[in-house]
């Protein structure tokens, strides 16, 4: 299948010289949930904007639905919603009308039973009447995101959409992306919260210094540079590692009464087996065990200072 964004050796230098994209490849899927991922500075507010016809490319092309964004811009920037990370709204206007207002913007003819089930989907539609500045910051970020779907949009763009907002809402707003993702919408989204790409996204991507270091499926992201750590919590403490353990890489924590053992998820062999028979050998018994995986933000954190 074609995919709906095609990102081909874009690049772009301000004019301070200052390289914020280099040389980027990128292809979204068509009706996936795409997580982008990146330290401050890093580049994901770039590609958006370029993406979104916003700032213009020095080099490389980027197609929307197959539409150049810069030949052919405007059926390009028609596929494309954006809801940016500020809450940009007339306060004093209803949600009704500033969201039709949105529509209109894009040169579409008025769609009132377009606009009655954008705003029923994102529950919104009680509040139909009611002033922006009357809503709760949850039910604003509900309005930036109908906004961007008046217009009936194919992508959805969503730059940090639970930056502050509680966890309860954080999550309320996953299921709207979820039930977004499935009446067709591709969403790529950028965000802080590890989290929420681990709850949400079919594919990660990494942004680090303007340059795209990964793209996986998330699962295979997790299980291919996942790890495991074992700790052992000793019935007597340690001063030190015992020299026959030296082999397997243990570290001493909780001042010595935990043992520490990391392995790799998709290594034939754990090690396991033999870790446990060389500490009986050595005399060393605990009295519990746990096992962690990494999180998706422990592969993140790695993958960004490796390349530092």
């Amino acid at each position: 299948m074609q995919p709906i964004i095609s990102v081909s050796n874009l690049s772009k230098t301000y004019a301070s010289g200052f390289k914020a994209l280099k040389n980027i490849d990128l292809e979204i899927r068509r009706g996936e949930i795409f997580a982008l991922l990146g330290p401050n500075g890093a580049g994901k507010t770039t590609l958006i904007s370029i993406i979104c016809g916003i700032v213009n490319p020095s080099e490389g092309t980027v197609l929307a639905d197959g539409h150049d964004i810069v030949r052919d811009f405007r059926p390009a920037r028609t596929r494309i919603g954006l809801v940016p990370q500020e809450l940009a709204t007339d306060a004093f206007e209803t949600v009704w009308n500033t969201v039709s207002f949105s529509r209109g913007l894009f040169g579409k003819p008025r769609n009132p039973a377009h606009i009655e089930k954008v705003l029923k989907e994102l529950s919104l539609w009680d509040k139909r009447n009611n002033q922006i500045i009357t809503l709760s910051g949850g039910m604003k970020r509900r309005v930036m995101i109908a906004k961007a779907l008046s217009h009936e949009p194919q992508i959805l763009f969503l730059d940090e959409p639970t930056a502050g907002v509680d966890v309860e809402l954080r999550r309320d707003m996953w299921e709207v992306v979820r039930s977004l993702r499935a009446t067709g919408v591709t969403i790529i989204l950028t965000t802080h919260y590890i989290e929420e790409a681990e709850q949400m996204a079919d594919r990660v991507g990494v942004i680090s210094h303007g340059e795209i270091i990964l793209v996986e499926e998330k699962a295979e992201l997790m299980r291919k540079l996942g790890r495991k750590q074992l700790t052992l919590q000793l019935l007597g403490q340690l001063d030190r590692v015992p020299p026959a353990l030296a082999n397997h890489g243990l570290e001493l924590a909780d001042g010595g009464h935990e043992l520490v053992y990391t392995y790799d998820t998709q290594g034939e062999r754990t090690g396991i087996t033999s870790l446990l028979k060389d500490l009986n050998d050595a005399g060393i018994r605990f009295k519990d065990l746990q096992t962690k995986q990494s999180s998706l933000e422990d592969i993140f954190v790695n993958l960004v200072r490796e390349r530092r």
